[in-house]
């Protein structure tokens, strides 16, 4: 078993072998279907990377946003004051949350003079805080699906490699590296590809979600605090 496996790692002819140093000869030396998956998990890679580097800046943006919103609005007194300084922090989530509530605050008052419901002011900060984490999620499902997929279309190339290996190793009819190591070389390709496109995004996409999570119990925790200031400005 061992002679066997020295002899195909030193009975290649050594010209054959220098043939194929660098990966740009691996890969142009593929077949057209493993360098079709290779394509493939590129673009997985590109995409995944790109919804990264936006989703980054977006949360951190809204993390950053909603926190300066807060502070100011547990330092105002009334609705009013709230909403005069809500217009300097209107990239936030939590802006879009107030002003919704807000608003049907300001429907019961012109129709009625008084809050009267305030189970509608709790459904509309929740609607709104719906609609935000929703439009924050956009395109995440993209990084869980290349998490998922990218692994099991390496491990298609990877299988294609080992075919041609064996295929090559039929055809010069002997244990030669030069016959197999392109093969097995297309299979590690392959396979590399596939990590290297579904690791980062299952790491991103854990992270994201963390992320996603924190803002929603801040939302939460910020309407139980709308809710307080309406109990404080027109409570009985």
């Amino acid at each position: 078993m061992v002679d066997s496996v020295l002899d195909l790692l030193f009975s290649g002819h050594p010209s054959a072998l220098l043939l194929q140093t660098s990966l740009w000869d691996l890969i142009s030396g593929g077949s057209a279907l493993a360098n079709a998956i290779l394509v493939l998990l590129v673009i997985f890679s590109i995409a995944s990377w790109t919804i990264i580097f936006s989703k980054w800046s977006a949360l951190g943006a809204a993390k950053n946003g909603n926190s300066r919103f807060v502070r100011a609005f547990r330092k105002s007194a009334t609705l009013e004051t709230a909403a005069a300084a809500s217009e300097q922090f209107r990239p936030a989530p939590l802006v879009a949350v107030f002003e919704d509530a807000y608003a049907e605050v300001s429907r019961q008052i012109q129709a009625r003079g008084v809050v009267a419901n305030r189970e509608s002011i709790a459904r509309s900060l929740q609607i709104a805080t719906n609609q935000e984490l929703s439009f924050l999620e956009r395109n995440l499902s993209w990084l869980a699906t290349t998490a998922s997929v990218s692994p099991f279309i390496g491990l298609l190339g990877t299988v294609i490699g080992i075919i041609r290996a064996f295929q090559n190793l039929g055809a010069a009819g002997s244990t030669n590296l030069a016959a197999v190591g392109p093969g097995i070389a297309e299979a590690l390709i392959a396979t590399a590809a596939g990590l290297f496109a579904a690791i980062p995004a299952a790491m991103a996409y854990n992270h994201f979600g963390h992320t996603l999570r924190e803002l929603g119990s801040q939302m939460d925790d910020f309407g139980l605090e709308f809710l307080n200031l309406i109990e404080r400005s027109f409570g009985e």
